[in-house]
């Protein structure tokens, strides 16, 4: 793995230029960046524990782990940091509920395994196989399914203390339209903020674990139970994955000016390794941070070494419990208001795939595929067969991707399929082979804000 090269005198970047993934700047202004791209992996990261009932301290350390794992088996050649994936929240929340931790733990595992077989996979065959099993039509369902499956469990938060959640809501919505830069990438960890000072003023808010907590310890390890009637809800979100991982690749490619479709086999197989690594211990299952992203796209600097700073920092910050005592305290009314925002904006992210892709509603296949797995997956629908438990979520992504491929397998074979607009020829952007036949070329945007092209 080569060292970085010093960019420049290491103190300014001239305004066209770029500081690239094999420079850096200055240690102290290196770690000064580094500093910012936790902040910005922060609000979200810890949120998923907090929903999920994972301990936070514990998502930490895998999340400042696997992002250093990432950064080794990429070769330093892809910045990026490994924060826990809002893909999984529903399957872990169902999981736990139906048997225990353990047993989500392991869905996570499985989860992460496969999408590490499936990152061998695409080093050896490429991508292109990707739009056509899911154009955007199908991409965008599952997406947004995901998000709006999720609708109850935030309004169970809400409900308990309805101010605290609207003026936490209110507090989101504020900073993102007032700031931008760096404090408007943050909103959810400022709304989050606001949201806690006036829960503490309410008397929602219990220090007493914080108090009791020591200042540095390991943090709480559990450990995975598998239970295969509950594996098919986690298979799902491999689908998820695989989108928002491909689109990340490329987003980074382009900012930097390079090529990195061969690196997109590593980056599957080093987000699935570092998910199946964390759930070995306890921690979330981690991804790819279009949050980060957004930080590079604001200060042009793409270097490696302040997403090691970065990852360093989270590991120390997970070793003092008190940290994580402080995180456990927030009460439901902060987190319905933030998941509102998070879980509407997955959604979302869904329906602006649709929009990014030029999927044509006029189209019955495209109109039938859309509206069955949006009811599916909004409507919950679980069907258990021979103790296999199959919910909303998988049952609403099957839903997708029969209904379309039905359907214009059928239309194709009849010659029914003819409307304006149906197959066009666009270039693989992975793999710039040349031209594939897809329906719709796919784009996938980050199901949690929305803020990049391609990331849940």
């Amino acid at each position: 793995m080569p060292l970085w090269t010093l960019h420049g005198n290491g103190r300014t970047v001239a305004p066209a230029a770029i500081v690239k993934p094999e420079e850096r700047l200055a240690w102290p202004v290196t770690i000064g960046i580094g500093a910012q791209h936790v902040i910005a992996m922060f609000g979200a990261t810890f949120l998923v524990p907090l929903l999920t009932g994972f301990p936070p301290s514990t998502t930490l350390l895998f999340s400042g782990i696997g992002t250093l794992l990432f950064l080794l088996i990429t070769r330093n050649r892809v910045p990026s940091y490994l924060g826990s994936s809002f893909a999984f929240i529903a399957p872990i929340v169902a999981s736990t509920e139906a048997d225990s931790m353990g047993a989500a733990l392991g869905g996570v595992m499985v989860t992460g395994i496969l999408l590490a077989l499936l990152g061998l996979l695409v080093a050896r065959i490429g991508t292109a196989w990707i739009g056509v099993l899911m154009p955007p039509v199908v991409m965008g369902s599952i997406v947004a399914l995901i998000g709006f499956n999720l609708a109850p469990t935030a309004y169970d938060n809400f409900k308990q203390s309805a101010v605290t959640a609207t003026i936490t809501l209110f507090a989101v919505v504020l900073c993102t339209a007032v700031f931008k830069g760096l404090l408007g990438r943050i909103s959810v960890l400022v709304g989050v903020l606001v949201g806690y000072l006036v829960a503490v003023l309410r008397g929602e808010v219990d220090f007493t674990p914080v108090a009791e907590a020591p200042w540095i310890g390991l943090p709480q390890f559990h450990h995975p139970e598998f239970n295969l009637a509950l594996l098919p809800m986690f298979l799902p979100v491999i689908l998820v994955l695989l989108a928002e991982n491909v689109g990340h690749v490329t987003s980074v490619g382009l900012m930097t000016g390079r090529n990195l479709d061969h690196m997109v086999g590593r980056t599957l197989f080093a987000d699935g390794a570092a998910t199946a690594l964390s759930a070995g211990f306890g921690g979330s299952p981690t991804t790819t941070y279009g949050e980060n992203i957004g930080v590079m796209s604001a200060t042009r600097v793409y270097s490696t070494a302040a997403y090691w700073v970065a990852g360093i920092v989270a590991i120390l910050l997970s070793l003092s419990p008190k940290v994580g005592a402080a995180i456990f305290t927030i009460p439901p009314g902060v987190l319905g208001g933030v998941t509102f925002v998070l879980y509407g904006l997955i959604g979302i992210i869904g329906v602006r795939m649709w929009v990014d892709g030029k999927v044509d509603f006029s189209k019955s296949k495209n109109q039938f595929t859309a509206g069955v797995a949006l009811v599916v997956g909004i409507a919950n629908v679980t069907w258990e067969i021979e103790g296999i438990q199959l919910t909303g979520i998988a049952l609403g992504t099957v839903a997708a991707l029969l209904v379309y491929h039905l359907m214009a397998g059928i239309g194709r074979a009849t010659g029914t399929d003819t409307e304006p607009g149906g197959p066009m020829q666009v270039d693989d952007p992975v793999q710039g082979e040349g031209p594939v036949q897809v329906d719709d070329p796919v784009q996938v945007d980050d199901p949690v804000q929305g803020e990049d092209p391609h990331r849940s």
